[in-house]
């Protein structure tokens, strides 16, 4: 095999170094600004600063506020995560065998993905409007009255419908190619020895596409903690109340609201440290069953 030369040993660094310098602006460097800022109680004008330590961190997980977020942001996650898979993986189980129309129908389904976070909670807003919603009047033939930012389980609902709905094109894209690359002799194969379509899925099928959903798993809960943002600050108004919000949402609430500079810092480390150990142990423990082939 032919490999690649450079007629300077700086050149490949030279390259390098555009990626090196966005990486060290925008991820380490506020990284270690929000690990020193929590170890601090700070004036939110900058008039100074006190070291107090490991006291940001104690007061978070005393507050009875905090651990309820954390809570609900382990079911959200959990509820987003498996919906937006298993929905997607079904979409494009479905598309793979369409055979009549199948760049529209597949068009129809990916189209979600150019819309904005902001816009689909705006969306969510206008479908779940306690007058003349589609979806409310739809819950109230069951005699359900949906009231969003009024109810903490109707609230969290519309999060995690929209949520979900926002999620599925990505994951469908992914599932989709995935099934494609399966090659035809091993379907072919398949439908000899098994001639039942769902058994024929779960033992060939599913077991090829481990990979991609390996990958996906690890998207679909960073997206579900950190990318939901801007769809969760349109829902709620900007005015949390009651309502439920997730972890990187209360970063925002209580360090550009509240102005608790050193909080909020302990806030975003925690989540770092939370995503960090859930990355290892997804690659060191669920990567060891999946075998890439």
């Amino acid at each position: 095999m032919k490999r690649a030369g450079f007629d300077s040993r700086w050149l490949p660094v030279f390259l390098l170094m555009p990626q090196l310098a966005i990486i060290l602006v925008f991820f380490y460097w506020p990284a270690w600004q929000a690990l020193q800022s929590s170890f601090y109680l700070e004036d939110p004008f900058g008039f100074g600063s006190t070291f107090v330590g490991f006291e940001n961190y104690l007061r978070l997980f005393r507050s009875s506020e905090y651990l309820r977020t954390a809570g609900f942001t382990v079911v959200f996650t959990v509820l987003v995560t498996f919906f937006a898979l298993s929905i997607a993986l079904l979409l494009a189980v479905k598309a793979d065998k369409v055979l009549h129309g199948a760049r529209t129908y597949r068009t129809l389904l990916m189209w979600v993905y150019a819309v904005a976070p902001p816009v689909a909670g705006f969306i969510t807003l206008i479908v779940f409007n306690q007058r003349w919603g589609p979806l409310t009047e739809f819950f109230a033939l069951f005699g359900w009255d949906f009231r969003v930012r009024l109810d903490y389980t109707d609230t969290a609902i519309a999060m995690v419908i929209a949520s979900v709905w926002k999620q599925i094109p990505v994951n469908f894209i992914f599932f989709l190619s995935g099934l494609q690359s399966i090659p035809r002799a091993v379907r072919e194969a398949a439908l000899i020895d098994n001639r039942s379509a769902s058994a024929r899925f779960w033992t060939v099928t599913f077991p090829l596409l481990a990979p991609t959903g390996f990958f996906l798993l690890i998207i679909n809960t960073t997206y579900a903690l950190f990318d939901t943002f801007g769809l969760i600050d349109t829902i709620l108004r900007n005015n949390p109340g009651d309502n439920p919000i997730t972890l990187v949402y209360k970063v925002y609430v209580d360090g550009f609201r509240g102005q608790d500079i050193g909080g909020s810092s302990a806030q975003s480390v925690v989540l770092m440290v939370l995503v960090l150990a859930l990355t290892i142990f997804q690659f060191r423990m669920v990567d060891r069953r999946i075998h890439y082939t």
